[in-house]
C-alpha cells in the first residue's frame, strides 16, 4: 500500500493538480483585490457611491431593534441579515475569473494553433505506419525504402 501512494504522490498527474490548487489560490486572491480594490470603487462611484459589500436586509431585527451600518453590526447585534450586496460581489469576482481563465485558454490555443502550422518534421512509414523523420529514406524500423527519397 506504501508503495502505491509513493507512486501517486510522486506521478506527475498529483504534482500537477497540486501546482495547480497553489496558482489556482494565488489568482483568486489576485481576483479578489481586483474586484474589491480596483472595479469596485469605480462601479461605485459611477452609480453614486454604491457600496455593494455592504448592501444587506434586515430579515428580522434585532431585540430593542436598532438601525445597523454593516451586515456585521447587524448580525453583532442578533439580527438575521440577508446580504445580497456580498453576492453581487462574489458574482462580478466570478465573472472576471471566468474571463480571465477564457484569455488564457484562448491565447494558449492560438499558440498551439501557430507551432501546428509549422512544417511538419515526421510522417508515417506506408509499410509499418511508424512514425519517422520527415528526411527519411529508409524506414528504420521494417527497413522498408520510401518511395520518392531513394539515393541515387
Amino acid at each position: 500500500m506504501f508503495k502505491e501512494f509513493k507512486e501517486f504522490a510522486i506521478k506527475g498527474n498529483a504534482i500537477d493538480l497540486a501546482v495547480g490548487v497553489i496558482i489556482g489560490a494565488a489568482f483568486g486572491g489576485i481576483v479578489t483585490s481586483l474586484v474589491k480594490d480596483i472595479l469596485m470603487p469605480p462601479i461605485g462611484l459611477l452609480t453614486g457611491g454604491l457600496d455593494f459589500s455592504n448592501k444587506f436586509l434586515v430579515l428580522k431585527d434585532a431585540p430593542g431593534g436598532a438601525t445597523y451600518l454593516t451586515p456585521a453590526d447587524a448580525v453583532k447585534a442578533g439580527a438575521i441579515t440577508w446580504n445580497y450586496g456580498n453576492f453581487i460581489t462574489l458574482v462580478i469576482n466570478f465573472i472576471i475569473v471566468a474571463f480571465c481563465i477564457f484569455l488564457v485558454v484562448r491565447a494558449l490555443n492560438r499558440m498551439k494553433r501557430s507551432s501546428e502550422d509549422a512544417a511538419p518534421v515526421s510522417k508515417d512509414c506506408p509499410a509499418c505506419q511508424m512514425t519517422i523523420p520527415i528526411k527519411a529514406t529508409r524506414c528504420p524500423h521494417c527497413t522498408t525504402e520510401l518511395a520518392g527519397t531513394a539515393r541515387v
